[in-house]
């Protein structure tokens, strides 16, 4: 699952034990993990699924060829005018949502907000929860100004996303920031790992470096998360410092040009020498044992993060975390000022990283270079897992969530048990 429906379902569980009596309806687009984990946290689940040319079409115009562009625009029509797929599938939704009658209708993704807008029963309030950055989508961003009368509320997962909104939508719509949560019991430095090297088909690490360092990424394969660059640094560390690195995960979307493969990786990966000190594992339904089974998790997405949940999550196992410092996740730094007596006055105030280091998006050297500090100093490894355990612990628990979205809910429907 992509970051949006693991918050979704943090969300459902929050929810469920603050609520144990509250009616959880959800409507997917397609069947999947979601499904069954929904369901065995008591939500109703049906599939509602989005006509073929809707599921593959992606919501970012920017850099594409014109026809792409000229898809995007007749979506947008299609979408305002009611017609052809659309029409049949927004009629769908309403009589589901008529069947279900919500108190209050919580969407979660770009096509759900405008959908749901088109669909949703006149007197049921909407809150669209947005998991991601809207103005580089033109047409996405033009469809939800057009329809930000039909919401009540805005929820963002991050201030920079909160922001986002706020230019694109105007400030007619009121915009609340509640940061993603996770389920600390199973984001923890205790539990299993998995082998990292068996599913990669990598001799073990210790036949060749008995204190390796594991260094991955877990992410989607999607081209803005900087798999590349990740690649690229590794390159630059020397051989002589011991490290393995990792990329666990797999494509995930159906939108057309979004993502790598993996054998366009491997290959990426041969070209770069590298093709012995990397390992691709595939899918791994266990995101908490593969950071666990990590020395350094590494997040390196070259555009601005909306929040970063695998930061959090890597941050909750006890693992040093090297984040991409932009965005939202920037939010998820803290850091101290410490005085520095030998510089000069305009420079002995310096920023110390508490709970991870950062680098600059798609700065590769600055990458490796936070890669070799880790990899070759055990007590700043402790020392960030530590400090980021407790920052998961105490911002980041997903009961928050509950204690936050509860008042809101009542709020926009006013009700009172």
């Amino acid at each position: 699952m992509g970051g949006a429906e693991a918050a979704l379902l943090d969300i459902l569980a929050s929810l469920r034990e603050a609520e144990p009596d509250w009616k959880l309806d959800l409507i997917v687009s397609e069947d999947g993990p979601l499904v069954a984990k929904a369901k065995s946290l008591g939500a109703t689940t049906r599939v509602l699924a989005f006509p073929s040319s809707l599921a593959r079409l992606g919501d970012s115009a920017a850099g594409e060829p014109s026809g792409n562009r000229t898809s995007r625009l007749r979506l947008l029509r299609q979408m305002l005018f009611a017609s052809n797929g659309v029409r049949a599938y927004v009629a769908s939704l309403r009589r589901l949502l008529r069947q279900f009658a919500p108190d209050v209708i919580h969407t979660n993704g770009f096509k759900m907000h405008i959908l749901g807008a088109l669909a949703k029963p006149k007197e049921v309030p909407l809150i669209w929860h947005v998991h991601d950055y809207l103005q580089p989508r033109p047409f996405m961003a033009r469809l939800m100004k057009l329809c930000r009368r039909r919401c009540k509320i805005a929820l963002a997962n991050s201030n920079s996303v909160a922001l986002d909104i706020k230019a694109a939508c105007g400030n007619s719509l009121p915009v609340q920031t509640i940061y993603n949560g996770i389920d600390t019991t199973i984001f923890s430095p205790r539990g299993d790992r998995v082998d990292l090297d068996l599913l990669s088909g990598l001799p073990p690490p210790d036949l060749v470096a008995p204190d390796v360092i594991r260094v991955g990424m877990v992410a989607t394969l999607a081209r803005w998360k900087g798999h590349e660059v990740f690649l690229r640094a590794l390159a630059l560390v020397p051989t002589e410092i011991p490290i393995r690195g990792y990329i666990v995960g797999d494509a995930l979307y159906q939108t057309d040009g979004s993502q790598y493969s993996l054998a366009e990786l491997k290959t990426m990966a041969g070209e770069l020498g590298i093709s012995d000190r990397v390992g691709f594992t595939g899918f791994v339904d266990q995101p908490a044992a593969a950071m666990r089974a990590l020395d350094i998790v590494v997040h390196a997405s070259t555009d601005p993060e909306p929040f970063g949940l695998v930061i959090v999550e890597g941050m909750a196992c006890g693992r040093a975390v090297i984040v991409s410092e932009a965005g939202g996740a920037a939010e998820l730094i803290q850091t101290k000022s410490q005085t520095n007596p030998q510089a000069n006055n305009s420079q002995k105030n310096i920023e110390t990283e508490i709970n991870a280091l950062a680098h600059a998006p798609g700065d590769v050297a600055q990458l490796a270079q936070r890669i070799m500090q880790l990899a070759t100093d055990p007590r700043l490894r402790a020392r960030l897992g530590a400090a980021g355990r407790a920052t998961a612990e105490q911002r980041f628990n997903r009961s928050r969530l509950s204690t936050e979205l509860i008042p809101i809910y009542r709020s926009v429907a006013a009700i009172t048990k």
